[in-house]
C-alpha cells in the first residue's frame, strides 16, 4: 500500500472464534501456542489461548479458520515524526560525502531545515503528504502509531502538526497517539536563546494543545545541539502541572544524563540511548521507563556506538523498537524492517524484537492495558501472518507476510 489512492478501510466485524492459529499472544513468557484461538466479542478479546480450552460460552461463535498461520498482536510504532513537509534527500547526500549529523545541524541543517517546508503547509496539506507514509505502516500490520510535533517551531505550526495527526486517526483505521515535541530544536529566530523559545513557544503552545485535546504526552530533545537537562526540566514541570506524561530523546550523541532526569519524572519512555550508562539504565528500570531503540537512525547516520543492550538487560529495563520515521535521520516506514535491524544491528533476540514492537511499544505509550498483547478484555487488535513462527517476521528483509489485520474488532481491507 502506498500513495493517497491506496486506502486502508474497514470491512466488517471480526466477532467470532479465530481458531487453528499459531498464537503468539506476547504476554509475559508466553511463547507460541500451537492450535491457538482468539475469541472476539463486541470488538474486545473474550479469550486468547489454546483452542482446547475455549470456554463453552464462546464455542458457538462463528469460526474463522486461520489455517495454521501465525497470529500476533498488531504492531505498534511508538516513536515517529510522521507529519512533516518536504524531504532531506540533499542532506543524505551530504552525509555520504562525510558530513556528520552534528556538523549538518550546526550548519543550519538537520531538524531546522524541515521547518520552512512544514510551516508552509495547511493542516489539509500536511494530512495529504503524510498519508502515504501512514498507509505504508498500516500495510505491515500496524494498529497504533505515535506521531510527534516538532517541525513547526511556532505555536500555530506545532498545533497544526498535531491537528493533522488527529485527522489521520479519523480517516484511517489506526490508533494515533500524539506527543508535543516543540522542544525539538530552537528555530533560527531564537538561535542561542533556548529559554526564551521555551517561554514564548514551547510552554504556551503546550497549554493550547492541551486545551484543544491535541496532546497525549510531552517530549523533548535533550542533547548538546538541542536542549539541556535543566531546560527540559522547565518543560517537564509544566507537563506535570497539566497531568501529561513525558518522554525524552536522550543520550543519542552524548551522555548528558537526560535519561536519568526523565526517569525521575516517571517518563513513559526514553529514546535512542546510544550513550546511556549503567546508572541511566538502572534509573530507567527502576522507574518503569521503556528504552525505545531506533535502529533506523543508527543505520542512516552510520553511527558506531550502538545502544547498550547488555546494560539494559542487566538492569531489567524494558526495550521497545520503533521506526523513528522522519525526513532526515530515519526516513523509514517499515516496522518489519526495523525488527530485522534491531536483531542484526543491536543484537536483540527474536522475542525481544517482536515484544519491542507490540507489548513494550504499547507500554511506552501508556497503552498496555488496551493493546500490545492478546489477553481477555483488551481491544481486538491482531494480525494474521503468512508465517508459522515469529522468527519469520524478523529475519526477512523487504518482505511483507501480512495475511489479515483486525483493529478494534473490525477487519481491515488493505
Amino acid at each position: 500500500m502506498s500513495g493517497n489512492n491506496s486506502l486502508a478501510t474497514f470491512e466488517d466485524k471480526a466477532d467470532g472464534l479465530w481458531r487453528n492459529a499459531r498464537l503468539a499472544d506476547m504476554a509475559e513468557n508466553a511463547g507460541v501456542t500451537e492450535h491457538g484461538a482468539v475469541a472476539v466479542v463486541d470488538g474486545r478479546i473474550a479469550y486468547a489461548g489454546p483452542e482446547s480450552a475455549v470456554p463453552e460460552s464462546l464455542t458457538a461463535l462463528p469460526a474463522i479458520d486461520c489455517g495454521g498461520r501465525l497470529l500476533t498482536p498488531s504492531l505498534v510504532d511508538c516513536h515517529t515524526h510522521l507529519v512533516f513537509g518536504g524531504d532531506r534527500a540533499m542532506e543524505f547526500e551530504m552525509r555520504l560525502n562525510g558530513a556528520s549529523y552534528e556538523e549538518i545541524a550546526r550548519a543550519g541543517g538537520g531538524i531546522v531545515s524541515t521547518v520552512s517546508a512544514t510551516r508552509a503547509l495547511s493542516v489539509d496539506e500536511l494530512v495529504a503528504v503524510s498519508l502515504p507514509r501512514l498507509d505504508t505502516l498500516l500495510a505491515e500490520g500496524v494498529s497504533t502509531v505515535e506521531i510527534k510535533s516538532g517541525y513547526g517551531l511556532t505555536v500555530e505550526a506545532e498545533l497544526n502538526m498535531l491537528r493533522a495527526a488527529r485527522r489521520l486517526g479519523e480517516i484511517r483505521p489506526v490508533r494515533v497517539v500524539t506527543s508535543w515535541l516543540a522542544a525539538h530544536a530552537a528555530p533560527a529566530e531564537y538561535k542561542g536563546r533556548n529559554r526564551d523559545y521555551i517561554r514564548d513557544v514551547v510552554l504556551p503552545g503546550l497549554e493550547l494543545a492541551h486545551a484543544e485535546r491535541l496532546v497525549d504526552a510531552v517530549d523533548g530533545f535533550c542533547e548538546g545541539i538541542a536542549f539541556s537537562v535543566e531546560e527540559m526540566r522547565i518543560v517537564f514541570d509544566r507537563a506535570k502541572e497539566l497531568g501529561l506524561p513525558v518522554k525524552l530523546h536522550a543520550e543519542q550523541l552524548s551522555n548528558l544524563g537526560g535519561a536519568k532526569m526523565a526517569a525521575s519524572y516517571g517518563a513513559l519512555s526514553c529514546e535512542h540511548l546510544e550513550y546511556l550508562d549503567a546508572e541511566g539504565a538502572d534509573a530507567l528500570a527502576k522507574a518503569g521507563t521503556v528504552a525505545v531503540l531506533l535502529p533506523g537512525a543508527f543505520y542512516t547516520l552510520r553511527e558506531k556506538q550502538a545502544p547498550p543492550v547488555a546494560l539494559l538487560r542487566a538492569a531489567g529495563a524494558r526495550m521497545a523498537l520503533s521506526t523513528d520515521c522522519n525526513p532526515g535521520t530515519s526516513p523509514l516506514t517499515s516496522l518489519l524492517l526495523t525488527l530485522n535491524m534491531g536483531a542484526t544491528l543491536f543484537g536483540l533476540t527474536v522475542e525481544e524484537c517482536l515484544a519491542g514492537a507490540t507489548r513494550e511499544a504499547a507500554r511506552a505509550l501508556g497503552l498496555l492495558e488496551e493493546t500490545g498483547t492478546l489477553e481477555a478484555g483488551k481491544s481486538a487488535d491482531f494480525t494474521l501472518w503468512n508465517a508459522t513462527r515469529p522468527a519469520e517476521l524478523v529475519y526477512r528483509i523487504g518482505f511483507n507476510p501480512l495475511h489479515a489485520r483486525v483493529f478494534k474488532g473490525r477487519k481491515v481491507s488493505q
